[in-house]
């Protein structure tokens, strides 16, 4: 008990102190988590949208698919960009690994059939009515997904948000394919594990502490821009 209440006086210490290190690993690990989340919505939420609005052949094994790779165990997406980026993958001559590019890659892979497959649920459950109206009033198929879609824009959010929190939460692959460099490719969660295995127990808790706030923060701000959208 000792340990934790003297661990977090000195994380509150470190933080307020502003420490480069501590707030380069924070900067780098947004980064990266940002930058993640982002390439996941922009692939996911067109997909999952495709997916609740249309029937084409193979629909049914792709949502079966994004279903089961929401629970993707973290080190299995980090062993196969590993392998698509080392020296003797078909990437390897980017030569991106251990470099914030394979981690943004390997969030990305994990995040994508998170935001997919909940911005699936989300639409599919939309009114189908909404969409038939829409044609109804001579809105194009194009148009009249897009007004269905919209219905589902804050569960979309929340799946932006689950992914982000898969993401900034992710420690496995993001160490096989960084490297966890000092000043590199040190994130949150990679320092927090190393430092705790050596005895750091300080600078440990203060990024614990950091990364329990910026969750908070995020899913603050979003639940407050839903509350705004709904009263608009």
């Amino acid at each position: 008990m000792d340990t934790i209440l003297s661990g977090l006086v000195k994380a509150v210490a470190l933080i307020t102190s502003l420490d480069p290190e501590l707030y380069s690993i924070i900067l780098l690990s947004l980064k990266v988590s940002g930058t993640a989340v982002v390439v996941a919505a922009l692939l996911g939420i067109p997909l999952g949208t495709v997916c609740a609005l249309n029937r084409f052949p193979g629909r049914g094994v792709v949502v079966t698919v994004l279903n089961t790779f929401m629970g993707l165990p973290p080190v299995v997406a980090g062993l196969v960009v590993y392998l698509f980026l080392s020296r003797s993958g078909p990437l390897g001559f980017m030569g991106l690994l251990y470099s914030p590019t394979a981690m943004v890659i390997a969030q990305s892979v994990i995040a994508l059939p998170i935001v997919a497959a909940l911005t699936w649920s989300a639409v599919s459950a939309v009114d189908p009515a909404i969409r038939e109206t829409a044609l109804t009033l001579g809105a194009t198929p194009l148009s009249a997904d897009l007004r269905a879609a919209a219905e589902a824009r804050f569960q979309m959010t929340s799946a932006v948000i689950a992914g982000f929190g898969r993401t900034s939460a992710e420690v496995g692959a993001v160490l096989m394919v960084g490297g966890n460099i000092s000043g590199s490719t040190r994130v949150m969660t990679t320092a927090i594990a190393m430092e705790t295995g050596k005895g750091g127990f300080e600078l440990a808790i203060a990024l614990g502490v950091v990364l329990l706030l910026v969750a908070f923060l995020i899913n603050l701000a979003m639940r407050l821009l839903q509350g705004r959208g709904r009263a608009s």
